[in-house]
């Protein structure tokens, strides 16, 4: 098994999720890990568009299957490993309509507020204004549905953890990063400290990360990422053909 990821919310889901597994005792053969350098556009390299059409890490090589999308991954995962972060019963279904909403709505929203919140420098600001306030209302939207779901039980499908929490974790513990306040959020920080003390997590964030700066980066490392970020997110940079 080969893993093709960086440094990124969607690469730390299954580079946790596998930690996961490696902690649960259920995948005990080493798994490769390649560090995909995105500001070098390795992504964009025909071995790395083999295993992944649509040019974006992560993507997961399995023998003879090759997988993209990181949620799709993570159910891959647990149904192949037999795992409980994806229960057999009927709250399966609870899991899996929280992983597609991380999908759906937290990685879009999200994504899209920090890219206009530290990496659009070429945007006049005069044109950020509407993006900026629209990804941004709708986050803390999104982080008031968390919340108050979490108000259910201390995972987001009650009083398990599944591959739901491991999807949306990444995303909201970067949250001053891409300054979506969520401060006044008491069951969301509980959360993430309660996640962050799991010994799978704590390795799976190392995966394309400095161990010193896992939980602050230095102000280089702020700088590097803004720079990176800049020129993947610029419009002149869009691709419209493969």
């Amino acid at each position: 098994m080969k893993l093709l990821t960086a440094g990124t919310p969607n690469g730390w889901k299954v580079s946790i999720m596998l930690e996961e597994l490696i902690e649960a005792g259920l995948v005990e053969d080493q798994v490769e890990t390649q560090i995909i350098n995105l500001m070098a556009g390795e992504q964009f390299s025909e071995e790395f568009t083999q295993h992944c059409p649509n040019q974006k890490i992560p993507a997961l090589v399995d023998g003879d299957t090759s997988l993209m999308e990181s949620c799709a991954i993570l159910q891959y995962l647990a149904e192949k490993f037999d795992s409980d972060l994806l229960p057999k019963d009927d709250r399966r279904w609870s899991v899996l309509q929280w992983l597609y909403w991380q999908a759906a709505n937290v990685g879009p929203v999200f994504g899209n507020k920090l890219s206009y919140t530290r990496y659009l420098v070429d945007v006049p600001e005069l044109e950020r204004r509407h993006p900026l306030e629209r990804f941004g209302k709708e986050a803390l939207r999104l982080s008031a549905v968390l919340e108050q779901q979490l108000g259910r039980g201390p995972y987001v499908c009650g009083d398990f953890y599944s591959i739901a929490d491991i999807a949306l974790y990444p995303w909201l513990r970067g949250w001053k990063w891409s300054k979506v306040d969520i401060s006044d959020k008491p069951n969301i920080n509980a959360w993430l400290q309660r996640l962050r003390e799991r010994p799978g997590v704590a390795r799976g964030l190392l995966y394309g990360t400095n161990k010193e700066e896992v939980d602050q980066w230095s102000d280089e490392k702020k700088k590097q990422y803004a720079k990176g970020g800049a020129s993947i997110a610029s419009n002149s940079n869009l691709k419209t053909e493969l």
